[in-house]
């Protein structure tokens, strides 16, 4: 089975469509020793060079595009195999047959809350692009004081090793004592770009969770090291947002673990049975009562 090699690779999860492409005309990727061409066809045997690095083909199997949002708690890594043997996130996600689990960014290990994953590298690719202009939020507990010039600063931005940053909105979220709560939004994916902001105001980053990503947030009932999969309403709006095609509804939604049609959505209230009423002319007859024994 072939592909063509900007296809193949963008569903291997290596870039969008159009990354490919470019990397084709700039003459950076070869198959087989031999400068690519845009449009060839490759097979999984073929040997594909980006940059000089091999890279990992596997579409045999062009799976159904699907997302699911996963609750990562702290101490879980992002990485697919770690030397260490630290607990991963891939741990807790459901197998699948012929693909894998896309992630749509990192959280590092001290950060908890909401990961999409799918299974189409094409839409990881373009949701993490910086011109897809994704928010995302973070419920984060400051340790320090806190004072307007610092806030200030962070919204105009502060120049760090990597250039400048700085956050759309800091809203303060309450609490106590040394610690104390700010909701914060961003639209860039840079490493630990929250926790360096907050650090260069001198002050430290106690607790960190991703509470949304675009229009999609953290459900309040899923537990850590749990997922749930994505209503098709969620998915075809996630779409849009990154100019893919919507997804046609089907019968019923199903389960990328069983397959099987999903419990009701975790802002859903489940319907509750309606008695049968009784037949136009019928009359229950009332039960008679035991006669009561003698003494």
């Amino acid at each position: 089975m072939s592909e063509r090699i900007q296809k193949a690779l963008a569903q291997a999860g290596h870039g969008s469509r159009r990354q490919v492409e470019a990397w084709v005309q700039e003459g950076r990727i070869t198959v087989n020793g031999k400068i690519a061409m845009l449009g060839a066809h490759i097979t999984e045997d073929d040997k594909v060079l980006l940059d000089g690095k091999q890279l990992r083909l596997k579409f045999k199997h062009e799976l159904p595009l699907k997302v699911i949002l996963y609750h990562k708690p702290e101490g879980e890594i992002c990485t697919r195999n770690d030397p260490e043997r630290r607990a991963t996130i891939y741990d807790n996600l459901p197998k699948l047959r012929g693909g894998r689990w896309v992630a749509v960014g990192r959280l590092d290990i001290n950060t908890s809350g909401m990961l999409l994953l799918t299974t189409s590298g094409e839409l990881a690719n373009k949701l993490m692009h910086p011109s897809s202009g994704m928010e995302r939020e973070y419920a984060v507990r400051v340790l320090g004081e806190v004072d307007r010039e610092m806030i200030k600063s962070m919204r105009e931005g502060v120049e760090l090793e990597d250039g400048m940053a700085s956050f759309d909105t800091i809203r303060d979220a309450g609490g106590q004592g040394a610690n104390h709560w700010y909701h914060v939004i961003i639209t860039e994916g840079r490493k630990r770009e929250v926790r360096r902001l907050w650090e260069s105001q001198g002050v430290t980053v106690s607790r960190l969770i991703r509470v949304r990503f675009g229009d999609i947030i953290l459900p309040r009932g899923l537990s850590a090291g749990k997922f749930v999969d994505l209503d098709m309403a969620s998915l075809n709006k996630l779409l849009r947002t990154v100019d893919m095609p919507a997804i046609e509804k089907k019968h019923g939604r199903s389960d990328a673990r069983t397959k099987v049609p999903l419990k009701p959505r975790l802002d859903e209230k489940p319907k509750r049975k309606k008695r049968a009423s009784a037949k136009k002319g019928y009359a229950p007859v009332a039960r008679r009562k035991k006669p009561a024994k003698k003494k």
